[in-house]
């Protein structure tokens, strides 16, 4: 990762949840009530893909990995899998993960987030919500911490799987599109509420549902 262009970002003020007690435990009711729905409704797709994948013989259907979440503790995050060799030569941005190590079948599902399906049992869990800043590896968070030790204003936020970040910052395959996915994430924590949340998902649905890549 190229980071000879970037200089360390100072410390700001700020990062106050714009979120109550009770908006917390609404979102919190959606979030299991919502996963357990999806869950139900979308098994006989997730079951295909399941099939499909293992079909192929490049390993488990499953993907798993170590993220960091809320307040800075560790969980497993379970994707489909859509890289044939994994990261071999150690950690890498998503963005790489391109023809050359994955099956058309592994780009699909990645090109149109089918792979992330499975992350509604870490939702039903909570270690993740519907709404949230995208949970990152500890290499790359530590990587991102020595420009700007902001990040840890994210330990304040359930991970989630779409943002305003993820709709509009995409895939970040840059230490430059972290930081602003970082900011972005930030004034989510600042602003957020249930609207906000539903419009999120709302543009996230039309967005998946139209083919828009983000």
């Amino acid at each position: 990762m190229d980071t000879t262009h970037i200089e360390e970002i100072p410390q700001q003020e700020g990062g106050r949840d714009a979120m109550n007690a009770v908006q917390l435990f609404i979102k919190r009711f959606f979030d299991i009530v919502g996963a357990l729905i999806g869950l139900i409704v979308l098994s006989p797709v997730m079951l295909i893909i399941c099939v499909m994948l293992k079909r192929q013989g490049n390993g488990p259907a499953i993907f798993t990995q170590e993220r960091i979440g809320y307040r800075g503790k560790p969980f497993t995050i379970y994707k489909f899998r859509t890289m044939s060799d994994g990261e071999t030569s150690g950690p890498r941005l998503v963005a790489k993960c391109d023809a050359t190590n994955s099956t058309k079948t592994e780009r699909f599902l990645r090109e149109h987030h089918l792979d992330e399906l499975p992350q509604l049992w870490n939702v039903l869990k909570g270690d993740m919500s519907f709404v949230g800043p995208r949970p990152e590896r500890r290499y790359f968070i530590e990587k991102i911490m020595q420009f700007d030790s902001n990040y840890e204003l994210i330990y304040k936020m359930r991970p989630g799987l779409t943002s305003e970040a993820t709709l509009y910052n995409g895939y970040t395959d840059s230490m430059e599109k972290m930081l602003k996915r970082l900011h972005m994430d930030i004034y989510y924590l600042e602003h957020r509420s249930l609207k906000l949340d539903f419009s999120i998902i709302m543009r996230t649905a039309l967005s998946i549902v139209s083919g828009k890549k983000f």
